[in-house]
């Protein structure tokens, strides 16, 4: 079956930075995609680009070389394209939970009571009526982190940058994360670019999967992710997960040992 035509693409995306000594490639030569309504996650050893591809994706910095398109045309002005959530959840201490899912909305412009009329309307689905005038600080980590997805997604955006959002979430929180995380995503069917550094996590929520090479990062290969969805955590037992599982633990792990080695090199 022919595979869709992407909703978002990089294409050949190539960018450096200038060091004491020489340039540094960061990434080189990375094509990426992600069909309307895919979960696409990307996966690799430490400092192999993961982030920087996201950056470049949202406007936050330049590609020294590449394209990224959004429906198979370049995108120019991309403030309206892409959603991003980082690691941290970033929420202002001083805000009431409502007023922190509506910031992007007002940053954009949006009225007050529009943008409080919107976020509501998601609080049921995140898990999160009856909170909506608690500090951050009155919140779980898990909470905290729904309240910051809430925040992204609400903007309405075309693609959603999902970079470690559970990251720095414990174990157990972690995993009832990513149970919910599937679930609101099988609701609202976003397209979604994921960055982990949990494989067990990537094969769990993905369509595919991009494993990268170590620094400069490139795409080392892509792995479909062909489990039936709605998925549980019972399908984690499973043989067909643990082979995917598997196969891209061992490519990390090789991945891993380069960009050890290239480190030692580097630094001599």
């Amino acid at each position: 079956m022919a595979r869709p035509a992407p909703k978002i693409e990089a294409r050949d995306l190539y960018k450096s930075y200038p060091t004491a000594n020489r340039p540094l490639a960061v990434v080189s030569d990375v094509s990426v995609t992600a069909a309307e309504g895919e979960f696409v996650s990307i996966i690799g050893p430490s400092g192999c680009g993961k982030s920087t591809i996201f950056n470049i994706l949202s406007g936050l910095e330049p590609a020294d070389a590449g394209a990224v398109l959004v429906d198979g045309a370049p995108v120019t002005a991309r403030s309206g394209t892409f959603a991003y959530m980082p690691q941290k959840d970033l929420l202002f201490p001083w805000r009431r939970l409502l007023e922190n899912t509506t910031l992007g909305l007002e940053v954009q412009g949006v009225g007050r009571d529009d943008a409080r009329a919107r976020a509501l309307q998601l609080f049921e689905a995140f898990g999160l009526t009856g909170f909506e005038r608690a500090y951050p600080s009155e919140l779980s980590g898990g909470m905290r982190q729904r309240a910051a997805l809430l925040r992204t997604v609400v903007q309405e955006r075309e693609v959603v940058l999902l970079d470690e959002p559970l990251g720095a979430l414990d174990s157990l929180t972690r995993m009832q994360m990513q149970e919910w995380l599937e679930e609101v995503w099988g609701r609202f069917r976003w397209t979604v670019m994921l960055i982990t550094h949990d494989i067990r996590e990537a094969v769990y929520l993905s369509d595919r999967v991009y494993v990268m090479t170590a620094r400069p990062g490139g795409v080392r290969m892509e792995v479909a992710i062909d489990l039936p969805r709605p998925r549980s955590r019972a399908i984690v037992d499973s043989e067909p997960f643990r082979r995917l599982e598997r196969e891209l633990t061992e490519a990390l792990r090789v991945e891993a040992g380069k960009a050890e080695r290239d480190a030692i090199v580097w630094s001599a």
